[in-house]
């Protein structure tokens, strides 16, 4: 048989088109202009907007000067903040406290520095010596989705946009909501994406949040309308939740020129973080029962057992074993990279753990780890506790702690009197 020429030619624009979705599946993944690794992971507690003003003999004397005036400042404003007013700190012990400084503007003079400045206080260590727990304020693990539309483009991890990079300048450690930020990279882009949230598949939703360790979804979006260029832009910025995509509140910002489009996205993200523990506080902001994975099916036993025949002893447990297990996220403290693979390593001794790996890494603030368990999780709850952790949580999300050493016992003292 002979083939015509436009046959042929419509053949080539096949393959050509095939070998170019081939390149943009490539691209989709390894695009060069992708992800936004977020700034701090850590958890920090944060005061922001500390104003000083202070004279020195020296250019360098006042700023030091002022720097330390910041530091009691703050402190001042985050033992008020967890609800310990008038617990004051040396200034040798707020320098251990103290993990950064954050110039929002400042002004150098010969003897005079006047600025308004951040402080970052260590979460574990500034917890410790106010008398309160670091992370027991916090919500459970949500997963955050930015979207931004744009000229009627809509755009999520597809390619790296101003808004990602707000929320990944944002600082969490201050907020009661446990932020999981993804970076974008790697599958970022195919697994959360634009159209990802218009799916309703829980079965799809259930893998995501296992993939990232997170019990529920916030879609924070915005909406830019730019009136010329180069000149005004107003954000309009929404607070969704969950896999049905519920609005939980609307803010509308405006900012003179595109020159402060970073601005207005800076404070649209604070914002959105204030409406998003609104609901928290008020209820409204929890996991949807239908993200749980489906109970399994009940089984009918029949019982083969001849009259006089006695059971096969353990055949019992092995059959309960199957082998798949069920999977569980374990929520650990990492201080180091040390602790982190010990941890891994005592989870992994576990009799009945299949495998179990950290899906989220943050070092100085609490990890998530991916377990995958062959039993019940109340036997992976009593093992653990026999090995010396504190459990808390139930279900499939578990937080484990060392348990503090317990003091030595008093050694009584030795009766040396002499009866008579």
């Amino acid at each position: 048989m002979r083939l015509r020429l436009p046959s042929v030619m419509f053949g080539l624009a096949a393959l050509t088109g095939l070998g170019l979705g081939g390149g943009a599946v490539l691209a989709q993944i390894d695009g060069p202009a992708r992800g936004v690794t977020p700034i701090d992971n850590g958890g920090a507690y944060e005061v922001t907007g500390v104003a000083v003003d202070i004279s020195g003999k020296t250019a360098e004397a006042a700023r030091l000067g002022g720097w330390r005036i910041a530091q009691r400042k703050a402190w001042a404003v985050l033992a008020q903040r967890v609800g310990r007013g008038g617990m004051a700190a040396s200034d040798g012990l707020l320098d251990s406290l103290v993990s950064g400084l954050v110039v929002e503007n400042e002004q150098i003079g010969p003897n005079r520095y006047v600025a308004r400045l951040g402080v970052l206080f260590d979460r574990t260590r500034a917890a410790g010596v106010l008398g309160v727990s670091a992370y027991a304020d916090r919500s459970p693990p949500m997963l955050v989705m930015p979207l931004q539309v744009s000229g009627g483009v809509s755009q999520m991890f597809e390619a790296r946009t101003p808004w990602q990079q707000a929320w990944a300048r944002f600082r969490t450690g201050s907020s009661a909501i446990d932020y999981i930020r993804p970076s974008g990279t790697g599958t970022d882009p195919l697994l959360l994406n634009a159209g990802q949230i218009g799916r309703r598949s829980r079965g799809w939703w259930r893998t995501i949040l296992d993939q990232y360790g997170a019990s529920d979804i916030l879609i924070p979006v915005v909406h830019l309308y730019r009136q010329w260029p180069g000149g005004p832009v107003i954000g309009v910025f929404e607070a969704r939740h969950g896999p049905d995509n519920t609005l939980l509140g609307t803010v509308t910002l405006r900012v003179g020129s595109t020159d402060g489009i970073n601005q207005l996205l800076d404070t649209g993200v604070g914002r959105l973080d204030g409406l998003y523990q609104k609901a928290l506080a008020s209820g409204m902001l929890h996991p949807d029962a239908t993200l749980n994975p489906p109970p399994k099916p009940e089984e009918t036993v029949i019982d083969d057992t001849t009259p006089g025949e006695e059971p096969i002893a353990g055949l019992d447990s092995a059959i309960a074993s199957t082998g798949a297990g069920i999977a569980l996220t374990l929520q650990y403290d990492a201080p180091s990279a040390s602790a982190v693979a010990n941890a891994e390593s005592l989870v992994r001794s576990i009799p009945g753990v299949v495998r179990a790996g950290t899906t989220s890494l943050a070092l100085g603030g609490v990890s998530l780890m991916a377990v995958t368990f062959d039993g019940d999780p109340e036997q992976l709850r009593r093992a653990l506790e026999q090995r010396g952790f504190q459990v808390s949580g139930a279900g499939t999300t578990l937080r484990i702690r060392r348990a503090a050493a317990a003091a030595p016992a008093a050694t009584p003292p030795s009766d040396n009197a002499t009866t008579g």
